[in-house]
């Protein structure tokens, strides 16, 4: 199989990876998304299977990497385009990267299907109230992988989990998690069957106080108001991350990181 050349950028497909690549609403409505760069690629093809496209910059063809990975994608049937290096480069948001570049089909019927499967909650979760930067998500997805959490769940208000700039921040975390978004946290809280732990500036108890030996569903909320306080409510546990005066509260991200991680401590104690 032949790669194919596109050269202009009034191409019908040029002009569809510049919206998915600009546009995470775009995203959405195709159910599709874009992954950029070796790493996320080779991260797919290792845990998932084959793109939906291949497309590769005219410098990366020669190089070993990018080679050994189109020849990959063509075996396997998957179709593969070449763009020129300033074409590429339009549609590519890393800088200073290798030229490649997925498409493939956001998981979205399935990520639904799973996670009405694994209601109600029995095994260890995240929840996400209304994270609404890509980056914090994408980075919360990563620690939830690392920490051998495998199921996440997004409250409507939160950025969009297949959106470009969030997988590249999840650095292939996505493909190891069942990821549902759109959920409503308040049901799910309310019938899980594992204890649901969230932080709060305002709680009297520390993360390093409670026993997480046992599986729990953790809630962390938006970036600025934190967990709505109607969740607070709903929540087993609430808990605080002690740190001195010096900043007002820790990145979501960051505080995801140190709850999952203390987690981790405790049941390898």
């Amino acid at each position: 199989m032949r790669i194919k050349l596109i050269t202009s950028r009034d191409n019908a497909l040029f002009k569809e990876l510049r919206q998915l690549a600009g546009s995470a609403q775009a995203c959405r409505h195709a159910g599709r998304t874009l992954l950029d760069g070796v790493h996320l690629c080779e991260a797919y093809v290792r845990q998932v299977g084959m793109p939906r496209l291949c497309v590769v910059g005219e410098t990366a063809s020669k190089h070993h990497e990018v080679h050994a990975i189109q020849m990959l994608c063509e075996t396997g049937g998957a179709a593969c385009i070449q763009l020129p290096d300033i074409l590429f480069n339009a549609i590519s948001q890393v800088e200073q990267g290798i030229q490649l570049m997925f498409v493939i089909d956001v998981p979205g019927a399935k990520s639904e299907n799973s996670a009405t499967q694994m209601l109600p909650l029995q095994q260890p979760a995240v929840l996400l109230d209304n994270v609404q930067d890509p980056g914090n998500l994408g980075s919360i997805l990563r620690s939830a992988a690392a920490a051998g959490v495998r199921a996440m769940f997004c409250s409507a208000g939160c950025a969009s989990a297949w959106a470009p700039k969030v997988m590249r921040a999840g650095m292939g975390a996505h493909f190891s998690l069942t990821i549902a978004e759109d959920v409503d946290l308040a049901s799910l809280m309310t019938n899980s069957m594992i204890p649901t732990v969230a932080t709060s500036s305002h709680a009297d108890n520390t993360v390093y106080a409670l026993d997480l030996r046992s599986p729990v569903a953790w809630l962390f909320g938006h970036e600025g108001q934190g967990v709505k306080p109607e969740l607070l409510q709903l929540a087993t546990h609430q808990i605080l991350i002690p740190q001195v005066d010096a900043v007002e509260s820790l990145n979501v991200a960051a505080s995801a990181a140190v709850c999952l991680f203390e987690q981790v401590r405790q049941k390898t104690l």
